[in-house]
Order: C-alpha cells, then sequence, then structure tokens
C-alpha cells in the first residue's frame, strides 16, 4: 500500500505507534499475511532511541544500541512486507466498523483492526541539563540502566512506591544511594517506605529539589536545593535516576476505551483486547507495572495474534 493523493484509505490492520510492542506486532501480522500499516508517531522506536546501551534484551550478548536495536526490529517488520510511515494520529472514532483513524490531522485510515502500541513517556524534571545528558548518566529507567552504575554513587528523585522501588534494587548494586524527595515526607506506601529507611546504602534527602545535574559529558554531580532554607549544596555522583512516573501516551483513545486513572489503557486480563471490538492495546500504553522492552514485545506478539484471530472471524483475508 503506497501513499497518494487521497484522503482516505483502507487497511485491514492498522499499527498506532512502534518501539518494541509496534514492530513485534508488525512482524507477527505481517507473516499472517495481514498487510500491517504501521504509523511510526511522534518518536520512531519509541523511549528506547534514547537509550545508548541495552543489555537485557535477549538475543544481543554483547548488548545492543537502543537505537540500532529499533532499527532491526524495523528492518525485520519491512522485510515481510509491513508498511511503515512517519506519522501521527491525531483523532480516532471507534463507535461504528471499521475504526476510523486521523492521521496528522488531514489523512483519513479505515481499519477492520487497530493496533495501538504509543508506549509511555517519562516525566522529567524540565532541566537543560537533564535534556543534555540524557543516555549519559540520565535515566527514567533504573532496572534497565543501574547495572552500568555498579559500585559508584547514584541519585534518585522521586517519592512514590516507583522511586522507592527504584533506589532499593539500585542499593543492591551501586555504592551508595541519595533519594531526593521534595516534600517532607513520602508518597510510598509504608512498607516501601521502610525498606527505604531501612537500607544503610540509600540516604533519603527530604524537602529536596534538583536545581541543576552537573557534568559536560557525563553526569559528574549533582546541586540540590533545600526548598525551606534555599541552601544549596553538590553531591558528586556518576548516575542520576528521574522517577517521577510516566504518562501513557493515550487521550485520543480515552473517549472511546476504558482506562484507569493515571489513562493507561485497560485490556482483557490474558489478551491484549480492548471494551471496543477489534481494537488491541499493547505496550506501556497499557503497562504500568513491567514497562520493559521484552514485555512491550510479548504483548506486541499477543496483539497481532488476537488481530489475526479477530480478522479470520470476521471473514477478512
Amino acid at each position: 500500500m503506497s501513499e497518494d493523493n487521497t484522503q482516505t484509505e483502507h487497511a485491514k490492520l492498522l499499527i498506532i505507534g512502534s518501539g518494541p510492542a509496534g514492530y513485534t506486532a508488525a512482524i507477527y501480522a505481517a507473516r499472517a499475511n495481514l498487510s500491517p500499516l504501521m504509523y511510526q508517531g511522534l518518536q520512531p522506536g519509541g523511549q528506547l532511541t534514547i537509550t545508548n546501551d541495552v543489555e537485557n534484551f535477549p538475543g544481543y550478548p554483547d548488548g545492543v544500541m537502543g537505537p540500532q536495536m529499533m532499527e532491526d526490529l524495523k528492518k525485520q517488520a519491512e522485510r515481510f512486507g509491513t508498511d511503515i510511515r512517519y506519522g501521527i494520529a491525531t483523532a480516532v472514532d471507534f463507535s461504528g466498523h471499521p475504526h476510523r483513524v486521523t492521521i496528522d490531522e488531514k489523512h483519513t485510515i479505515t481499519a477492520d483492526a487497530v493496533i495501538i502500541a504509543t508506549g509511555a513517556s517519562a516525566k522529567w524534571l524540565g532541566l537543560e541539563s537533564e535534556a543534555r545528558l540524557n543516555g549519559s548518566g540520565v535515566s527514567a529507567c533504573a532496572v534497565c540502566d543501574g547495572f552500568f552504575y555498579r559500585g559508584k554513587d547514584v541519585a534518585i528523585v522521586g517519592a512514590g512506591d516507583t522511586a522507592a522501588e527504584e533506589a532499593t534494587y539500585l542499593a543492591n548494586l551501586c555504592n551508595k544511594v541519595y533519594m531526593l524527595v521534595r516534600k517532607g515526607e513520602m508518597r510510598a506506601s509504608k512498607i516501601m517506605q521502610k525498606r527505604v529507611l531501612d537500607n544503610p546504602k540509600i540516604e533519603v534527602l527530604f524537602n529536596t529539589a534538583t536545581d541543576e545535574i552537573l557534568g559536560q559529558h557525563a553526569v559528574e554531580a549533582v546541586r540540590v536545593k533545600n526548598v525551606l532554607t534555599h541552601e544549596t549544596r553538590e553531591l558528586p555522583i556518576e548516575g542520576f535516576f528521574v522517577a517521577i512516573g510516566h504518562e501513557p501516551n493515550s487521550s485520543i483513545f480515552r473517549e472511546y476505551l476504558h482506562h484507569d486513572e493515571q489513562g493507561y489503557l485497560k485490556t482483557i486480563p490474558g489478551t491484549s483486547k480492548t471494551n471496543v471490538d477489534g481494537v488491541f492495546a499493547c505496550g506501556d500504553v497499557q503497562d504500568f507495572v513491567y514497562r520493559q522492552a521484552v514485555t512491550a514485545a510479548g504483548t506486541g506478539c499477543m496483539a497481532a495474534l488476537d488481530a489475526e484471530r479477530y480478522l479470520a472471524a470476521l471473514g477478512v483475508h
């Protein structure tokens, strides 16, 4: 299926978003002769395109750069016939069949089945140094990148269960973990707070905000500020982890699809099926627990198989 001058076209299967979930769904769907059409979204390849070394994805014994891994998955999907395009889904209409999706506010795709793989975006502090050193000591995933800081001093910012869990995880690897909590108390559950406060490797700094991450080419320290006294000090560290939450990229679907309070799309347990027939969700847009490349790929496989069975039942070939 090639791009033309018409404003509407039809696809048996439309995949919205890329990354491990979307590309895996495309690979399975293309091999099942579903002729999938994929629009890659705002960040083609997803969050892994801003990740340097990926060492925990099976099949790469020496590790792989995140962008290279996504390029490998893209080529594999294209090899089997996936039509991969640049473009962003800007509106949907799941009220009838076929489903209607607007791309870049002008091009309409009608589809017998839709797979949503739009992922989630990490929330950041908004510092210039944070963006500049992202991938060079700054990370939003302790489970992904903590291994690189074995025996080193690191800091993590956040106050909820995820931050507490990741601080505890880092303490198993690192020499010291500074946990930066902006308020005078943590939001984490009591049991998670106890694990953090009882861990001798974790030093919790309450009423503490991140003023600046220091380092030219890699993280060397973080300057923090006491929000009560406004005093600043520098903590020598080599890794800075942000754990203030993720935002699922699901806003355009929420009128039609069930979602939780945070906006993560709900799927029927054990499947990728949403509450709308023929619409499936996979990857981080529906996973607020694991958020790993390998689990995203697994749910992408599920979505393609669910879509294949759905289309077969409809008699779409």
